[in-house]
């Protein structure tokens, strides 16, 4: 079994992606935000899209759902507890449900917060996991729907999965997610590395997606919200419930400038 990803900008800062099962050539994309730009990549790729895997309801991330279905008659799959907010999904997904492309099998976990019924698509042959915006490099999407305690519980979850997993993550925010994480953990000699590495990529156009999630677990401070040094420099005492400190540094990047 082979998997090929194609990643592409979308919209302004979105990231699109095509998933591609080699052995039996089916081809999903990744949340819809764009049907010109996925159109794009398909005709330069030589796929056809059989499968839209949709995570949750912004309409930057579903807004081409019905321009993609129109033209390829493609099965679109989504979040059950959200599909009264996404016209168009054909396959309603939850918790451990597992989501088929071709011979590739992505399992579904649930990251409410973002938004409540936000999911995730988790590859472990390959180990990919497609996180949209329940988890950034160096970050994490904002709290729009959910609660600091459920979101900080799907982020540990996620943490759990092995270190090589490569993240694909829903927009390309990593500059000013380093620049948030150096100031409430500027001693952190890996994330100092990845801040000054992603700076040239963006220099250079270049993405800085795909990331490891060993990498992430380094550099990342709302993975790392069950360890003192966060809660310190939240201003809150060591043994803190990480679900406070989790929310308190979510609040200090809603207000960081």
């Amino acid at each position: 079994m082979a998997l090929l990803i194609d990643i592409f900008l979308c919209r302004t800062d979105n990231y699109g992606y095509l998933v591609h099962d080699v052995d039996t050539g089916k081809t999903a994309a990744i949340d819809a935000p764009d049907a010109k730009a996925i159109k794009a990549a398909l005709e330069r790729r030589g796929w056809t899209l059989s499968d839209i895997f949709i995570t949750h309801h912004h309409t930057d991330h579903v807004e081409g759902i019905p321009a993609l279905k129109r033209e390829y008659g493609c099965t679109v799959h989504g979040p059950r507890s959200e599909a009264e907010k996404i016209l168009g999904l054909d396959m309603l997904l939850s918790g451990s449900s597992t989501a088929t492309l071709g011979n590739t099998n992505f399992l579904v976990i649930e990251a409410p917060g973002h938004t409540l019924g936000h999911i995730v698509y988790y590859e472990p042959v390959g180990g990919h996991l497609f996180s949209a915006d329940a988890l950034f490099s160096m970050g994490v999407g904002r709290m729009f729907e959910g609660k600091p305690g459920p979101m900080w519980e799907a982020l540990a979850e996620l943490r759990e999965l092995p270190d090589e997993t490569l993240i694909y993550c829903g927009h390309e925010y990593t500059v000013s997610n380093a620049a948030f994480a150096q100031s409430v953990d500027p001693r952190n000699p890996a994330l100092n590395i990845r801040a000054a590495e992603v700076k040239r990529m963006r220099e250079k156009d270049i993405f800085t997606i795909p990331v490891s999630l060993g990498m992430e677990k380094r550099t990342n401070p709302f993975l790392r919200a069950d360890e003192p040094v966060m809660a310190r420099a939240m201003g809150l005492p060591e043994g803190t419930d990480p679900a406070v400190v989790f929310g308190a540094l979510r609040k200090a990047k809603d207000e960081f400038k």
